[in-house]
């Protein structure tokens, strides 16, 4: 599984100063006028109802990329999941698809290749 990868540990302190903030109304506004807000938070709301329940172990192999200030456990994401791939970036943050999108794109293809 890979190492920590990236420039040193940044976070930025507001939004703006992590994603350009045009970039951040682009993102708000095809959500707003498409009227999809709801529906890409519903997977928050699903898994509402079985937090602190325990669940099957899933089988699926599971790539798990981590930037900073996201907190994820390894053993509880390896307990309950077959975690293939692991990498824990030094830059980037929640909002990873706009904040890193190289580091991003490149470890999606790097995890999906051997299963091409």
């Amino acid at each position: 599984m890979p190492a920590v990868s990236g420039s040193p540990s940044t976070s930025a302190a507001l939004p703006e100063d992590a994603v350009d903030r045009d970039l951040i109304l682009t993102d708000v506004s095809v959500y707003w006028l498409t009227g999809t807000a709801g529906s890409a938070a519903r997977l928050y709301y699903e898994d509402a109802r079985t937090w602190g329940q325990a669940q099957p172990r899933s089988s699926v192999p599971t790539g798990v990329a981590v930037f900073p200030n996201d907190i994820t456990i390894r053993p509880l994401a390896e307990r309950d999941h077959n975690v293939v791939h692991w990498i824990e970036f030094s830059r980037g943050g929640h909002f990873a698809a706009l904040e890193a999108p190289d580091l991003l794109v490149a470890d999606v293809r790097e995890f999906f290749r051997r299963y091409r």
